[in-house]
């Protein structure tokens, strides 16, 4: 094949044996099996124009650039030739190059196969000869590797299983300061004995245990150092200071970790301070320190109180101080950095769980309350004021004989035991403090209700004369008076609470009722029990209504009271309506007639048939009852009023009057309307008789708008 592509171009070969070409004078259809132009005919009819071979030898021919000519015909086939012989002859050229090359190459390639099986040998002989050393040195390497892993073991365990000698000086010597490189220690100690639990798991135990021991003991000695620190911290300590010293802060949540030792320091706390506040007290009451030194700066209380609620009311008040600020610097010392005391505290308990094994609660040991514990030294510290304070009060309360400042003493005290009840928790009923404020307040009110009745035992000589104007008498309105600074007291303590349910406030009030207001309005009841009615209404009223006038600006305690006066005052008012009722028919001539016709109906005819057959219906009667009404109406209300002009509630006094002759007149149209009835029935039996004798109406001619008039 040629090398410019025209060997793509495959003519057939020229036959010796074929014929040459066909004379023009030949007729087609001699020969006929023989001849090549028939063939070549055939050839080029057969052939497909669509061949892609085909048209890519039309293609080569067209970029040759030949003519199509007669002798380019014929040399074609030739050159063609021609060019592939040259194309084929330059390719044996370059593969005579390559052979060439593939000689030198295979050479070369022999000269390596020597060389490298000289160098084979060489190195065969030289691993036979170090085989031995290199062995040798792999030991040593082993081996070193192996030491390093274990210095690198026993580094990392002294690091973290075994405290250095001056690690261990800052734990056990009292020499060494309680810093931060103490508690440092501290922690690291701790963690490695929790950790030596691992060491435990080993078969071979013996070095945890032997590190556990030593650390122990380091730790044991660690927390001595640090509990006798506290408490040399708490003898200097001042709470009053408000920086309080963070260190002392941490260790006692350190020390928590032993609850033994950190009760222990709260035993020792609790003791210094109760003495130390007991000398204020003392120094705050008298302007004397303890061991009799004056301090001038200090204004005595026992001085500066002019009446004993003033002394009272100053002692309580430095308690209440005391208990507050006292609380405040505890909470800043054991309670300010959350529940790490609470987290310490359990964690020893788990620790010393020995001591609970003896416990018959099976549910372990109760949780630390920070809160509680809080408020249960604070009580301790005040424990030793709480004393010297319920002396004081003790001796003021059963030194007073006045009923309203024993009641003011007890209402004081139980403002003040609630107060601390706030501060040192409700449900810490065990408290001196509010042990001390429940007992006094109980004494405060066992003197005020025997001055009470001490009081009413000299009062019963009062309880004997009503006075002449049917007032309330002297003692009640004295009561009232004490009353109602009692209730003026009480009320201000309510104000104070944060109960809003007046249910529980008029029960909480009723004992005080009972003692100061209950006796006083039972000698007026019987004292009205001896006169006579209606005047016993009177009085009795007089002393509901000022009764009542005291107690309603205090409904919210004193509803239930309130609605007991009102009923008996409804009572009594409804007992003077019936006197005045009484009256006003007695007095207007007409109770006969009223009594006579009350029974009778005005639909029934038999009653109406009835009413000119009774005697006060008589024309006599009946002319008499007229007349003694006609002089009884014109002065009738002025003499009703004045019946109750001894009753000092006047609205009172003019709506029993108002319903008295209300009653009146409803009797009086009863009667009104039964004599016309009873005219009517006359006229219709009697015809013309009937006009011969006077009417009922005629003898009796008032009618009820006439009577509303003169009775308005």
């Amino acid at each position: 094949m040629a090398s410019n592509g025209l060997g793509l171009l495959q003519l057939p070969p020229r036959d010796a044996t074929s014929p040459g070409p066909i004379s023009p004078g030949l007729s087609p259809g001699s020969g006929r099996a023989t001849n090549p132009i028939s063939t070549k005919v055939t050839s080029v009819l057969s052939t497909s124009y669509a061949d892609s071979e085909f048209r890519e030898a039309l293609v080569l021919l067209d970029d040759r650039g030949i003519s199509n000519s007669a002798e380019t015909r014929r040399q074609l086939r030739l050159d063609i030739q021609k060019e592939v012989i040259d194309s084929n002859g330059q390719i044996i050229n370059e593969f005579g190059r390559v052979a060439d090359q593939l000689r030198r190459i295979g050479a070369t390639i022999e000269k390596l196969n020597k060389n490298y099986q000289q160098m084979k040998s060489h190195v065969t002989a030289s691993h036979e000869t170090t085989t031995v050393t290199v062995e040798e040195a792999s030991s040593l390497m082993t081996q070193k590797k192996n030491v390093e892993t274990k210095q690198q073991l026993l580094r990392a365990f002294r690091e973290h299983f075994v405290l250095t000698d001056d690690e261990a000086a800052s734990l056990t010597l009292t020499s060494e300061p309680v810093d931060d490189r103490f508690f440092a220690v501290l922690a690291k100690a701790k963690r490695i004995r929790k950790d030596c639990e691992v060491l435990l798991g080993f078969e071979n135990q013996t070095l945890g245990l032997e590190v556990m021991d030593q650390t122990s003991k380091h730790l044991n000695h660690a927390f001595q150092k640090l509990y006798r620190w506290i408490q040399r911290e708490f003898k200097t300590l001042n709470l009053e200071n408000p920086q309080i010293h963070s260190s002392v802060r941490r260790a006692l949540r350190v020390l928590a970790e032993r609850p033994s030792l950190f009760q222990s320091c709260l035993d020792f706390f609790a003791e210094a301070r109760e003495q130390i506040l007991s000398d204020s007290f003392y120094l705050a009451l008298t302007g004397m320190s303890a061991s009799g030194a004056k301090d001038h700066s200090v204004k005595p209380i026992e001085l500066a109180a002019h009446d004993p609620l003033r002394y009272v009311g100053d002692m309580l008040a430095w308690a209440h101080s005391a208990t507050v600020s006292e609380r405040e610097a505890l909470e800043v010392l054991f309670v300010s950095d959350g529940n790490e005391i609470a987290k310490g505290m359990q964690e020893g308990r788990e620790n010393e769980l020995w001591r609970f094994m003896a416990d018959e609660d099976d549910d372990g040991p109760p949780e630390f309350d920070a809160v509680k514990a809080l408020n249960e030294l604070v009580d301790r510290d005040l424990s030793g004021a709480a004393r010297i304070l319920r002396q004081r009060i003790e001796q003021v309360i059963q030194t007073n004989e006045e009923t309203i400042l024993a009641y003011k003493l007890a209402n004081l005290l139980s403002f003040y035991k609630f107060t601390f009840s706030r501060l040192l928790g409700s449900t810490n009923a065990d408290a001196v403090l509010l042990q001390s404020m429940t007992n006094l307040e109980s004494e405060a009110l066992r003197q005020f209700r025997s001055l009470m009745r001490d009081h009413i035992a000299t009062l019963q000589g009062e309880f004997q004369h009503t006075p002449a104007d049917l007032a309330p008498p002297d003692f009640l309105q004295e009561a009232l008076k004490q009353l109602s600074a009692i209730m003026q007291t009480y009320e201000t303590s309510l104000d104070t609470s944060t109960s809003e349910d007046q249910e529980d406030d008029d029960n909480e009030f009723q004992p005080i009722l009972a003692e100061s207001f209950d006796p006083f309005i039972a000698g007026c009841e019987n004292m009205a029990r001896k006169i006579q009615t209606p005047s016993n209404s009177i009085f009795y009223l007089n002393c509901l209504l000022a009764a009542q006038t005291t107690l309603q600006p205090y409904s919210r305690f004193t509803s239930r009271r309130l609605k007991r006066l009102r009923s008996t005052a409804t009572e009594h008012a409804s007992k003077l309506t019936e006197s005045q009722y009484n009256f006003l028919i007695s007095e207007s001539s007409l109770e006969p007639l009223f009594l006579a016709l009350r029974p009778l109906h005005s639909e029934s005819q038999e009653d109406i048939a009835k009413i000119s057959t009774l005697e006060p219906t008589q024309p006599a009667a009946l002319a008499s009852a007229s007349q003694g009404l006609d002089d009884f109406l014109p002065s009738a209300i002025m003499d009703a009023l004045e019946n109750l002009k001894h009753l000092q509630d006047a609205r009172l006094s003019r709506e029993v009057t108002e319903e008295a002759a209300e009653r009146f007149c409803a009797d009086f149209e009863h009667v009104e309307e039964l004599l016309v009835l009873a005219d009517e029935l006359q006229y219709q039996e009697g015809g013309d008789d009937a006009d011969e004798e006077p009417s009922l109406r005629a003898l009796f001619p008032r009618t009820i708008g006439e009577i509303r008039v003169l009775l308005s």
